[in-house]
């Protein structure tokens, strides 16, 4: 059966893991998941994707991300392949270290957020990385060190999770610290990291409580929520492939966005191309980056290429040209 395509939107929230090809070790030694986290953050600041949870084990890792102007996907790829490749020089390996795709899971925000933090950041007791509470805390090589204040990452969205807890950081921090502990006894908890409906309604107890109360919802294994938010995530990645589709069978490529482009604008296919840097040009190569990426779904990596800009600048000209078309009132149809 073929794979189902992923699942992403700005503003997502999403479970990730990866982990080792054979579920050998990815990281052998600190100087790994120092590389590793490295990689991270700088991708991570380029992306504007925000980063909430995370924890870095011997064979895989964990993180909990919201999308950005960036895809997950792009976010990814460039940091597995990136880290795959320094890794197998480094340690004088060859051939894929990463086990098959790296799992995706979109998650509903009021439901699992701050469940998922805590599993996230508990995966180095269970391992017995770290023996305790204690010794988690000034473990360097997750986020619950960050989380209480033992170790500092620009990248790590910190306030975010303790605002959830208090309004002063220490009285936060406490009340998060009693909130992880709560968690320790109850071990593995394989709701967290798949979708699917079984995992969202907390197993078969949970699906057949639904049966009885006649509620049938709908399950999906990209995704972990209730029916209602999967059925929402699924209507709206359903129309906006009706759109792309929509848009191709009426003849729109590359070259008709262009053309678009250079309509609202007043502008030449030479002018809006031009690889300088006038308010024009870099207002018209925003309108073409947004539309092309937006409604034609051309993936950044490949507009990259077209247009020889980097794909970080791809995606500021993504989110420049959304400001701008929503301002002028300007649409690709």
């Amino acid at each position: 059966m073929p794979r189902k395509s992923r699942i992403d939107a700005p503003g997502a929230l999403h479970h990730v893991i990866a982990r080792g090809i054979n579920r050998e070790k990815i990281f052998r030694d600190d100087e790994d998941k120092k590389n590793f986290i490295e990689r991270l953050g700088g991708l991570l600041k380029d992306s504007g994707i925000q980063c909430y949870a995370w924890a870095l084990l011997d064979n895989h890792f964990h993180l909990l991300l919201r999308t950005g102007t960036v895809p997950i996907s792009t976010l990814m790829r460039r940091l597995l392949t990136g880290y795959a490749v320094s890794h197998n020089l480094r340690h004088e390996r060859s051939g894929h270290l990463f086990q098959n795709r790296y799992k995706s899971i979109l998650c509903q925000e009021d439901r699992y957020l701050l469940e998922l933090v805590r599993y996230i950041h508990l995966n180095p007791l269970r391992a017995k990385i770290a023996s305790d509470l204690d010794q988690l805390e000034t473990y360097p090589f997750c986020g619950h060190s960050v989380l209480m204040g033992r170790h500092e990452n620009v990248w790590q969205d910190r306030d975010y999770i303790l605002c959830r807890f208090g309004k002063r950081v220490s009285p936060a921090r406490r009340r998060y610290r009693r909130f992880v502990e709560k968690g320790v006894p109850t071990g593995q908890r394989a709701d967290l990291i798949g979708g699917g409906l079984i995992r969202s309604a907390g197993g078969w107890s949970g699906v057949k409580e639904l049966r009885r109360e006649k509620a049938y919802a709908k399950g999906d294994e990209r995704i972990l929520g209730d029916g209602d938010f999967v059925e929402k995530v699924l209507a709206h990645a359903q129309e906006a492939l009706q759109d792309k589709y929509s848009l191709q069978a009426k003849g729109f490529d590359f070259e008709k966005v262009l053309q678009r482009v250079g309509k609202v604008l007043g502008m030449s296919r030479e002018e809006i191309l031009d690889a300088g840097k006038s308010r024009r040009t870099v207002c018209a190569r925003s309108l073409l980056c947004f539309w092309a990426v937006g409604d034609l779904r051309i993936s950044m990596t490949s507009l990259s290429a077209r247009l020889n800009i980097s794909v970080n600048s791809i995606s500021k000209s993504v989110a420049r040209g959304k400001i701008l078309a929503k301002k002028l009132g300007y649409s690709l149809t």
